[in-house]
């Protein structure tokens, strides 16, 4: 794997779970750049890795020399992601650009990018393939599409750069212990219900998710950095998917969750709803990414650890 690493956006939840990988596996020439440097710290210090990595505000970026970048700067929020509105289209470039601007005097640098399945458009009655387009509602772009559209721009500038390594990592859904539960998906929607022992009111169509561990999150980023470089993009996938009912089925007999099926529960995505919200991509094998766990074990691994205070 690459050796000096700038991890942009460390305040991120993904970004911190990605800094726990990489200390637990001993790789040491990381240095954290944030909009809000001493957050980042006061973690680093409640995590006990105190001193352990530099951190920065990001003036200081394009001082140093690093053999990667990894942007996690926006929002993994669907409420955030609402409230920010078209602000989105101006964070997301204005990160961009700073890490591109670093490429054309460090070429040799890979860049890789936290984009999203929303990057496809909302259209998701079928899962993603290799060969899918994606499908943006040009003449009339509701609010709900602005963060994929926003993911499809910075992937196209990407691509005009194939003298770059850079490659966009598409996230579909991720889960950790360190999750914020108070944001608006469905599964945070069913571990605060079990956490509360409330009653969970849910739409009964019977959507389908990938739930990414953050094991094979680092499996994924450790394959893509220590293969020869490249300018692409990859999907992220477990080792199978799994669907609504049965979450709910497995939840209920593992954790007591209690649920019903309601036509008035309000689904909430700041990207549209999406029946099918995966990928059948499997570009990232190409990389030696093999999944190690199924989104069923990811969610119970990680429940587990939320419910009994493991974190």
């Amino acid at each position: 794997m690459v050796q000096r690493i700038a991890i942009l956006g460390a305040t991120s939840q993904i970004a911190k779970d990605l800094i726990l990988s990489l200390a637990a596996d001993g790789v040491e020439n990381i240095s954290l750049f944030a909009r809000r440097p001493g957050v980042v710290a006061g973690w680093l210090a409640n995590v006990k890795l105190a001193g352990r990595y530099p951190v920065c505000g990001f003036a200081s970026f394009g001082t140093q020399d690093f053999d990667a970048a990894i942007n996690f700067v926006g929002v993994g929020n669907p409420a955030r992601a609402a409230a920010l509105g078209n602000a989105i289209f101006d964070l997301t470039l204005q990160f961009d650009e700073m890490v591109l601007d670093y490429l054309r005097r460090h070429p040799h640098c890979r860049y890789l990018f936290m984009s999203s399945g929303a990057a496809y458009g909302a259209a998701f009655d079928k899962p993603a393939e290799r060969d899918s387009r994606a499908v943006v509602t040009i003449n009339d772009l509701p609010p709900q599409e602005w963060y994929g559209a926003a993911k499809l721009h910075a992937e196209c500038r990407h691509r005009a750069h194939p003298e770059w390594a850079i490659v966009d990592v598409r996230i579909f859904n991720y889960f950790s212990r360190s999750q914020d539960l108070s944001a608006r998906y469905m599964i945070t929607d069913i571990m605060r219900a079990m956490r509360d022992g409330a009653l969970l009111k849910i739409s009964p169509d019977n959507v389908v998710r990938d739930f990414l561990h953050p094991v094979d999150f680092y499996n994924l980023l450790r394959a893509l950095l220590s293969s020869p470089a490249a300018n692409a993009a990859v999907d992220c996938y477990s080792r199978a998917p799994i669907d609504k009912r049965t979450l709910l089925s497995v939840m209920q007999s593992r954790f007591g969750l209690r649920y019903e099926f309601t036509d008035t529960a309000a689904a909430s995505s700041a990207t549209g709803v999406k029946p099918c919200y995966y990928s059948l991509n499997r570009r990232a094998a190409d990389f030696g990414y093999q999944p190690t766990l199924s989104s069923l074990e990811a969610v119970l691994r990680e429940a587990e650890a939320i419910l009994h205070g493991s974190l």
